[in-house]
């Protein structure tokens, strides 16, 4: 097929050998099938901001940091320059993210390099060497729908292990390999300690496979994986081999209201002493 132009400057600098042919165009990127050396590997190119139909929601980019604060500044100034910095940190979410999860024994394709909008990483295979389908294109029974929800629900706890939430996972951007499914897609990948959304997003990401699975095993729609997940990762307790019940306990003890006004009125009479000074230390300067 007739070279990219994005993928041209990787096959001068001999990271590729050949565009094998386009393997699938998304919301963000067009990923290539391509061949380096003896291996076959693919290069996903990411698409400009205007056309993307996935925005970089604020919420996603909540704790991710930038090299210094000139380019914090032109970032929030939403300057070409800055435009420029966030597309540069939208990218590096996924290659970073890629490097952590494969380090910490998480199912995803592994990155080798990114440069100028491409990142070249592992091309997912079946048992049969074919592309792996997505989790959506395949027909599942009660039994295997259960076994894979079990197997991904380890994968998000391993990935809170290591920091990370996906964001954004679904049946879509997951595969299935040769030895269990995959994760893919993570330019939106949020750190789970400087987010402010982190606990949504994770049960977000926790209820979208319970949805999915739960057409084919409806007793996943009962259950709180996300919130048991999400509790246990607070207090401390979870950990790659957790047992999980996806059973939430709720506190159905009366609420001491006198406290909770006490409490109220201890803070308002803090505020309002902490203005007092304030006004003192101005008034004396």
């Amino acid at each position: 097929m007739k070279t990219p132009k994005r993928l041209a400057p990787l096959l001068d600098e001999g990271l590729i050998d050949e565009v094998i042919g386009q393997l699938m165009s998304g919301k963000e990127a067009t990923v290539y099938v391509v061949r380096s050396g003896d291996s076959t590997r693919c290069a996903k190119v990411y698409k400009d901001a205007k056309q993307r139909s996935f925005r970089q929601a604020a919420s996603y980019r909540d704790g991710r940091k930038v090299k210094n604060s000139r380019q914090a500044r032109a970032m929030e100034k939403g300057s070409r320059y800055g435009r420029q910095m966030q597309e540069e940190v939208w990218q590096n979410a996924e290659v970073d993210a890629l490097f952590r999860l494969a380090n910490a024994g998480v199912r995803v394709p592994q990155p080798y390099i990114c440069t100028d909008g491409v990142l070249l990483m592992e091309l997912v295979v079946d048992a049969a060497g074919d592309v792996a389908p997505r989790l959506n294109d395949v027909d599942l029974t009660e039994a295997h729908a259960l076994e894979l929800h079990a197997m991904l629900l380890n994968q998000v706890v391993r990935m809170l292990c290591a920091g990370v939430i996906h964001g954004d996972l679904s049946e879509y951007n997951i595969l299935l390999a040769a030895g269990g499914p995959v994760i893919i897609d993570l330019p939106q990948a949020v750190d789970a300690a400087g987010n402010n959304e982190a606990a949504s997003m994770l049960k977000r990401d926790v209820d979208n496979l319970a949805a999915y699975f739960g057409r084919f095993a409806p007793q996943l729609f009962s259950a709180d994986y996300g919130t048991e997940i999400w509790r246990l990762f607070e207090a401390g307790g979870l950990h790659v081999d957790v047992e999980l019940t996806g059973v939430i306990e709720i506190d159905t003890r009366p609420v001491d209201l006198d406290s909770v006004l006490l409490e109220i009125e201890e803070t308002r009479f803090e505020e309002e002493a902490r203005v007092r000074r304030e006004q003192e230390s101005i008034a004396g300067g």
